[in-house]
C-alpha cells in the first residue's frame, strides 16, 4: 500500500507544476516580421488568455449623439467613444490587440495618426487595418477595436 502512495508522487508533482505553470502570465506580445517595426502598427499581436471585448464601429458623434464638423473633431470624439466603450466592458486603450480604421479620405492619414498618439501606445501598438471607406454621409472616420483584458 505504501508503495502505491509513492507511486502517486512523481504524477502529483508533474500535476502541480502545469497548475503552476498555467497560472504565468505572459504579457503581451508585438511582433513584427525582419527587423524593421512598420509605422503604426504591429504585424502581430499574442495575448494571455482574457476576456476578450469587440467594440463595434464608433463614429465621430459627441456625447449627444451630434456629429462633429471636420475630420479632427470627428476623430477625437471617435477615440472618446471607444474610450467610453471599453471603460463599460472593464478595459483601456492598452488592452487593445487589433484596430481597424475606416476612412473617406486617406489625405487624412497623419491628422489620424497625431490623434490615435494620443491614446494608443505607439512604442507597442495594436495589429491595425486601415482601409480607404465609403461611410454614412458626413461621416469622415469609423473606428472598430478587439481588447483582451487578462483575467
Amino acid at each position: 500500500m505504501f508503495r502505491r502512495r509513492i507511486a502517486h508522487i512523481p504524477a502529483l508533482l508533474v500535476a502541480a507544476a502545469a497548475a503552476a505553470a498555467a497560472q504565468v502570465r505572459r504579457p503581451k506580445q508585438f511582433l513584427n516580421i525582419g527587423d524593421k517595426k512598420p509605422p503604426g502598427y504591429t504585424h502581430v499581436v499574442t495575448s494571455p488568455p482574457g476576456r476578450m471585448i469587440f467594440v463595434s464601429g464608433q463614429g465621430g458623434t459627441d456625447a449627444s449623439g451630434k456629429l462633429a464638423e471636420g475630420f479632427a473633431d470627428q476623430t477625437e470624439y471617435t477615440f472618446q467613444n471607444i474610450g467610453r466603450c471599453l471603460e463599460l466592458a472593464g478595459a483601456t486603450f492598452k488592452d487593445i490587440v487589433k484596430i481597424n480604421y475606416f476612412v473617406t479620405d486617406m489625405a487624412n492619414l497623419a491628422e489620424l495618426r497625431r490623434i490615435r498618439a494620443k491614446y494608443l501606445n505607439m512604442d507597442a501598438p495594436p495589429a491595425a487595418t486601415l482601409v480607404q471607406s465609403g461611410l454614412v454621409e458626413g461621416l469622415l472616420v469609423e473606428i472598430e477595436c478587439v481588447a483582451i483584458v487578462p483575467e
